[in-house]
């Protein structure tokens, strides 16, 4: 799992995703057990950094159960199963401060 959580990371940040922060929340929800969240600078941004994601992770046989928000890409979920990648323009993640929600997870580190 750790490996895949730094490939994620990795995956992100040379799509220049800002603010990617990892979420062990296997202790607060049955979703996922991490969470990665990130910021994209626009619509188009957020839907390149979900594609490059999506399409490099195929590269490695993981596909991902689903991927919703493309249309208004405000928010996209890239669903993992055991990991889920949330994508925000950046006032979209203020508003669901996902976060502060989960404010009692451990923040993971590399």
């Amino acid at each position: 799992m750790k490996d895949l959580l730094l490939k994620i990371k990795k995956l992100l940040e040379d799509k220049k995703a800002e603010d990617i922060v990892i979420l062990d929340v296997s202790s607060l929800t049955n979703l996922a057990d991490y969470f990665v969240i990130a910021t994209a600078n626009s619509p188009t941004h957020a839907r390149a950094l979900a594609d490059y994601l999506v399409e490099e992770l195929e590269k490695m046989g993981i596909r991902p159960d689903h991927v919703e928000g493309l249309d208004y890409a405000n928010w996209i979920l890239v669903d993992l199963i055991d990991i889920i990648v949330h994508i925000f323009q950046k006032e979209w993640r203020e508003y669901y401060d996902l976060e502060w929600l989960y404010s009692t997870a451990k923040r993971w580190e590399e």
